[in-house]
């Protein structure tokens, strides 16, 4: 009778013991199915992303190939040259909201230049009204270009505009990559904010776009869109002291600093997701897709460890922004260095940028 109920009450262990484990096997298959899921999701978000964000639908195979290796040098020896060789490219912000007019102008222009075995960064910034003169669309500010390329010929706005800047700045420009201010706002906001030490205060309405930037000096967390009004403060109408085109390159390299910063933090792959549809809907290039994938699955290992901003020294002569010709000269061969060009036209860089005739 004893060893009968010993048996039953063994039975009934094993019994729990089954469903215990089905359960648990059950949560966790559950888990594995549901993360699987969502994997699938944010791959097929990661796709559709890059395939919005790339102008270019080719692979590298249907790109032009690399240059040739000298007689006698291998492939892997042509590889490593070809992955130290420094990427160039052209950073272009524009403000596409509603109430702005829709005219694209480049509101940020940025050429960069990449060095992969150092990891640095090295930005020229030019200021959005810097007097440019092209023999074939005439002078302009530096921030209308790429809007005339788009309005006159949407299919090669971007390889149009790299081309013109490749020729002003005597500099080979291997991509260009425009971003809408609103996924720079959205992805602050994705990432929390940030925190910032306001320097001054900055006071400017502008009932016509949409424009309302009210910020108080001092150190203080910002939201994406007082983030923006932070690094587009020039002028002011309401009082406050005004901004220098130096100053706007200064903070612009400062939020640019903070935003790599806090990519590096980000929480799980649902905010992940979210930023990757930003992306998708605010960012155009002409880096072809694969290329594109490639460059993001090995951020980590291509994050710059330093950055450089270059600024022009100018000096406003209405209606323009007017570089200074030893500054030009020295600040633009820097910048090209690390690219081992030979040295610039003199007489053709002053006529481009309007100092000679």
């Amino acid at each position: 009778m004893q060893e009968r109920s010993k048996r039953r009450k063994a039975q009934r262990s094993k019994s729990r013991n089954r469903k215990t484990l089905l359960s648990v096997t059950a949560v966790l298959g559950t888990c594995l199915i549901a993360g699987a899921v969502y994997a699938g999701t944010l791959y097929y978000k990661a796709e559709r992303a890059l395939d919005r964000i790339s102008a270019s639908g080719t692979t590298p195979s249907e790109t032009a190939s690399p240059a040739s290796p000298m007689p006698g040098a291998s492939a892997e020896v042509a590889d490593a040259v070809d992955e130290n060789k420094p990427l160039t490219f052209l950073l272009a912000g524009v403000d596409n909201r509603s109430g702005s007019g829709g005219t694209l102008n480049t509101d940020v222009l940025m050429p960069v230049v990449y060095e992969p075995v150092s990891k640095k960064l090295s930005i020229l910034s030019i200021p959005r009204d810097m007097k440019i003169t092209s023999s074939d669309i005439g002078t302009h500010k530096a921030n209308y270009y790429y809007a005339y390329y788009y309005s006159h010929n949407k299919g090669e706005d971007l390889s149009k505009t790299k081309e013109f800047y490749s020729s002003i700045l005597q500099v080979d420009i291997d991509h260009m990559i425009l971003v809408n201010f609103e996924a720079f706002s959205s992805i602050v906001d994705e990432l929390g904010g940030l925190d910032i030490d306001v320097p001054m205060n900055m006071r400017y309405v502008d009932n016509a776009d949409g424009t309302n930037i009210n910020l108080t000096k001092g150190m203080q967390h910002l939201s994406g869109k007082e983030v923006l009004d932070f690094v587009r403060y020039r002028k002011s109408n309401r009082g406050t002291a005004e901004s220098s085109d130096i100053s706007r390159n200064e903070r612009q390299q400062e939020v640019l600093n903070l935003i790599l910063g806090k990519l590096d933090s980000v929480n799980g792959l649902a905010q992940l997701g979210d930023i990757i549809d930003i992306l998708g809907e605010n960012i155009r290039t002409d880096i072809d897709k694969v290329q594109l994938r490639d460059w993001i699955l090995n951020y980590k290992s291509m994050k710059p460890s330093s950055s450089e901003l270059i600024t022009l020294d100018s000096v406003w002569k209405s209606p323009y922004v007017y570089a200074k010709e030893e500054d030009l000269l020295v600040k633009l061969q820097k910048f090209r260095e690390p690219l081992g060009l030979p040295a610039l036209d003199k007489q053709q860089l002053l006529h481009d940028f309007g100092i000679t005739d």
